[in-house]
């Protein structure tokens, strides 16, 4: 009885889908969009961006991360393989007069158009679990990011207590059923220092609950409600973060 209750709690995932729909349908975005992204506060890496920067966001999905960090920095360039995600970025970018940006239809998984040292700093977020050749695309990155610049990358934790309860009951685990693999802490920092970068700083995400996507529809509600929610799974996680959802690395080029 209890595994059905795993079960059932699992499938709650489906409430973060129309969360993503009830954004727009609510008139709270022109498109649809998690609740997460229309958060006012900063993303964790905005602080460690300068005036004079090139940088390239890998995944970008809709241009979230890249419209957020454009003001900070010279110049970004945003990837991602899903043309739809690419043509909202696009559109936003144009209703918010956003120039020194471009979007790019590409793979992280094949060799990349930009010659060596093109960047100062990489953006990788929630991308390296989804790939068969998490060494091509970290070799890649390796080769377009500057001596001494930064890649701020982020993995999910297969290690939380929620996760370590599906794994129990033979229940495939993993926070997406896209995910290759997830990793714990120690094996996101080998697999980076294989690749010669240096571990600067690991921080968490926010609490792995399985009431998550509950939080999410409310975020396709209310905002201010969703944001208090956040707040409380942040400092749940500082608290304990071997229960975080996930790492945020800096690491860097040596």
């Amino acid at each position: 009885m209890f595994k059905i209750f795993v079960v059932f709690l699992k499938n709650l995932k489906l409430l973060s889908s129309v969360a993503i729909r009830l954004t727009k349908i609510t008139g709270k975005a022109k498109e649809t969009i998690h609740p997460k992204h229309l958060i006012k506060a900063e993303p964790w890496f905005l602080k460690f961006l300068s005036k004079s920067d090139v940088v390239l966001d890998i995944g970008c999905g809709n241009g979230q991360n890249v419209m957020k960090s454009a003001k900070y920095v010279k110049k970004i360039i945003g990837l991602d393989l899903d043309l739809k995600e690419l043509e909202k970025g696009k559109r936003e970018a144009k209703r918010k007069k956003i120039k020194n940006l471009e979007f790019y239809q590409s793979s992280a998984e094949e060799k990349l158009k930009f010659k060596n040292e093109s960047f100062d700093k990489v953006l990788f977020f929630d991308v390296l679990e989804h790939l068969e050749n998490q060494d091509l695309s970290l070799s890649e990155i390796w080769r377009v990011l500057k001596k001494g610049g930064f890649l701020f990358v982020s993995v999910p934790n297969k290690n939380t207590s929620w996760k370590k309860l599906q794994r129990s009951f033979g229940l495939n685990y993993f926070s997406d059923p896209d995910h290759k693999r997830e990793y714990s802490k120690n094996e996101i920092k080998k697999l980076l220092g294989k690749r010669q970068f240096k571990i600067t700083e690991v921080s968490p995400i926010v609490y792995d609950t399985p009431f998550a996507p509950a939080f999410d529809l409310i975020g396709g509600f209310s905002l201010l409600a969703y944001a208090k929610l956040l707040k409380w799974k942040r400092k749940r996680a500082i608290k304990n973060p071997s229960e975080s959802t996930g790492f945020e690395i800096i690491a860097e080029k040596r």
